[in-house]
């Protein structure tokens, strides 16, 4: 028998087929252990999407996102690609996911998509931001997103330091100890300090692509680089000895966000105009939102 699918019009059998669709996720990263599919009983982002597939289309699909997050990564607009037999179209397949998706976890945005678009290989950039709370006193409404640091930051030595790994470069010495990889040449196009001491400062970083806890590796080097404890020249030395045990301790990963401007990114990886979901009027007001929550082991620099 034909799947009947309880999302489509009131008592029709869909006719399904395959078609591929680009959704834009939002979620909590909080009480996920990352992006990727990992042993069962380990609650991933991909694992709980592809379940909600499974229960709206009833069919086994691999969801592709266009970058790997780790375990409390949060993200405010992730693309994502899937290839899946179903006979919904991309408005009622947006809305029947967030019908049975967790509160942590929405589809904000679902769109029709070429059959060979590929969330990951046809990103041609990649684009994080690193939240930094640097008042003088906690914030509790930020605790889940930012990464408090209690001394006051020099934020313009920072700017300095971040020049010297703008390019082409081996950026070894930002990567996870013991990772293995092809190549750890990585272009980086932007690395922006915004925000100034006592507040909210954020660093935008833009890159062909990204190695396993880079982001982080950068921000704490950048952090030392702020709180006077390496000077802004000794980035440039640092890069060059592709030694990870002379960068920065990474900090917590509640700080790090895939943010909503990556969206500009999307004309870049042949996303159709057609079929979208889940937004009105170019806004987010009739999707269920995921709440951040406060994450008890992102701790700062006291």
């Amino acid at each position: 028998m034909p799947f009947v699918s309880p999302w489509g019009a009131s008592g029709s059998t869909t006719e399904p087929g395959v078609a591929t669709f680009r959704f834009a996720l939002e979620y909590d990263g909080a009480d996920f252990s990352g992006w990727q599919v990992q042993t069962e009983g380990t609650r991933t982002v991909q694992g709980t999407l592809e379940a909600a597939l499974q229960q709206v289309t009833g069919a086994t699909a691999r969801v592709t996102a266009a970058g790997r997050t780790d375990a409390g990564v949060h993200a405010e607009r992730q693309v994502a690609s899937v290839t899946v037999e179903t006979g919904l179209d991309p408005d009622r397949l947006g809305r029947a996911l967030n019908g049975v998706l967790p509160h942590d976890l929405a589809v904000i945005d679902c769109a029709a998509a070429p059959d060979d678009f590929h969330a990951r290989y046809g990103a041609r950039s990649k684009l994080y931001c690193y939240r930094i709370w640097n008042g003088a006193s906690a914030s509790p409404l930020r605790r889940a997103r930012c990464y408090r640091v209690a001394p006051p930051l020099d934020v313009e030595a920072m700017r300095k330091g971040a020049v010297s790994l703008l390019g082409t470069h081996d950026f070894t010495a930002f990567q996870a100890a013991g990772s293995q990889v092809g190549s750890s040449v990585r272009t980086l196009t932007r690395l922006d300090v915004e925000g100034s001491p006592r507040g909210e400062i954020g660093l935008w970083v833009e890159a062909n692509g990204f190695l396993r806890h880079m982001v982080r590796n950068l921000a704490g080097t950048l952090i030392e680089v702020g709180l006077g404890r390496r000077e802004a020249a000794s980035v440039a030395e640092l890069l060059e000895s592709r030694n990870r045990q002379r960068a920065g301790a990474h900090p917590s990963a509640g700080g790090l966000l895939i943010p909503l401007e990556s969206r500009r990114f999307e004309d870049r990886i042949g996303l159709t105009k057609q079929g979208r979901s889940g937004t009105r009027n170019g806004s987010h007001d009739s999707v269920r939102r995921p709440l951040l929550r406060p994450e008890p082991s992102c701790r700062g620099i006291p």
